[in-house]
């Protein structure tokens, strides 16, 4: 060190009015000192790079999604996004988020172009291949969405789903961020199982690698070149990246993507009942025997788990002879259920360990979203919302009156609306105690309306009837 010191004043005494060529002085005595591990390192994240990146495609949305920057997400309007995704099958299977490709009326996928060293490389936007993609399936609780596009022989990056993660391992982001396709960041993970929100069982990878709006649905690489995880979502003030990315974990990657192909769906047992994390305080003022594990919360009074004796603010022990430590796992032992076979519980009920043999059902997780059945020519300019008539729906709405009636799917706005208290999810079952029988005949009543006349809506919401009255054109 003494003798780098020593070397660098005689330069700059030297040639203090060449600072060039004192640079290149300085650059010609430390470069044989340069550690070759260094030269390696470097050449083989552009050896991965390259690799990796040919997997990684843009997803182009045209459809509706929701206004988040007007602060409120029940009201949406027409968009065109720019998300990522990676091909997971040669055979033109991709892997997004579902959040990605919500509300889209058309997706389309663009393939990453060969990277250059030189402008005189760039192929011209219009060159670049652009691929019609068809949805298959969404699981919205893991955030997950495969699609597939007509094309054979595509580069595929594996899936680490058996894998070891480890925090402080080196790991690349590859996406679109701001619809800069195939922009590649560093870092490392943080957190191999991050759950952001205790009273959600997913759980996630937390990198450092910046990631930001347009990298959701992309991966996370390792220096294998294995996926670790599909980048979600990041936390930040501003925006932008913080260095607090997740990505959900390659396992429940694998999981997800194997039901989507498979059945165009995710599949769960159902027992009844809603379990919570447990935590000190909610354990002393529930007076449970442990401070940590799961606790059932909330049941259905006719469902599996309440035929089979399970009773509320009983502790969630195991469950086929799996021990359950938090929600995660629970979670997690219902999804690996077996069809058509009781659940086996172990439970604490006070001082007591009890078993309990619930008969499961099969949840189906169905794609179901209302941004999906969003038309243009659905929108109800008075009201400033879509609407879709029932029979429309995939899975029905909580109901408790008749089947007659239009639902509201989303507010729009920008429109001339007279009344905003229309809300995603209610059912216009009346207008002026006239019954509505669908979005055709709502139009055409309110267009025979005069202008301060008074409008009476009854609606249901949540299952219970309601009214909403204005006086029209105010």
């Amino acid at each position: 060190m003494a003798c780098l010191v020593a070397s660098s004043v005689s330069f700059a005494q030297q040639d203090r009015t060449d600072p060039t060529l004192e640079r290149s002085r300085l650059g010609a005595a430390l470069a044989p000192h340069a550690p070759d591990t260094l030269r390696q390192f470097n050449a083989s994240l552009v050896t991965l790079t390259s690799r990796a990146s040919q997997a990684v495609v843009q997803i182009a949305i045209t459809g509706y999604g929701p206004s988040v920057e007007q602060g409120d997400r029940s009201n949406v309007s027409h968009q065109r996004r720019i998300g990522s995704g990676v091909i997971v099958d040669s055979e033109g299977y991709i892997l997004t988020n579902a959040h990605v490709i919500e509300g889209a009326q058309r997706i389309r996928v663009i393939l990453p172009e060969p990277a250059g060293t030189s402008p005189l490389e760039m192929s011209a936007v219009g060159r670049r291949k652009v691929l019609d993609a068809t949805l298959i399936g969404v699981h919205k609780e893991s955030d997950i969405a495969l699609l597939k596009v007509e094309a054979r022989g595509l580069p595929v990056l594996p899936l680490a789903a058996n894998r070891p993660v480890y925090p402080g391992e080196m790991v690349i982001a590859i996406g679109s961020p701001d619809g800069l396709q195939g922009s590649v960041t560093m870092g490392i993970v943080s957190s191999v199982w991050r759950q952001p929100d205790p009273n959600v069982p997913m759980v996630y990878i937390q990198t450092d690698a910046p990631i930001n709006p347009g990298n959701s649905g992309g991966p996370l690489v390792d220096l294998d070149g294995y996926v670790i995880g599909l980048n979600t979502f990041i936390l930040s003030k501003g925006g932008g990246s913080e260095g607090l990315g997740f990505a959900v974990p390659a396992p429940v990657v694998r999981f997800v993507y194997d039901s989507l192909r498979k059945y165009g769906f995710v599949q769960r047992a159902e027992i009844g009942v809603s379990a919570q994390e447990i935590t000190p305080t909610l354990a002393a003022g529930l007076g449970l025997r442990r401070d940590w594990g799961v606790v059932v919360a909330d049941m259905s009074a006719f469902g599996p788990a309440a035929a089979a004796g399970l009773r509320l603010q009983d502790i969630i022990d195991a469950v086929d002879d799996r021990p359950i430590l938090g929600l995660p796992g629970f979670a997690a032992a219902l999804y690996l259920h077996p069809a058509d076979e009781d659940l086996k519980l172990q439970v604490l009920r006070g001082e007591q360990k009890i078993s309990v043999v619930v008969p499961a059902l099969r949840r189906k997780e169905e794609r179901y979203d209302l941004a999906d059945f969003i038309d243009p020519r659905n929108v109800i300019d008075g009201l400033g919302v879509f609407m879709v008539d029932l029979d429309r729906l995939r899975s029905p709405l909580a109901r408790t009156g008749s089947s007659s009636g239009v639902a509201v799917i989303a507010r729009s706005p920008g429109l001339n609306t007279y009344t905003s208290d229309l809300l995603p999810g209610d059912v216009v079952c009346q207008i002026n105690q006239q019954t509505v029988e669908s979005v055709q005949q709502l139009r055409s009543l309110l267009q025979s309306m005069r202008k301060g006349q008074p409008v009476a809506l009854q609606i249901e919401r949540s299952g219970r009837l309601q009214y909403i009255a204005f006086e029209w054109g105010d």
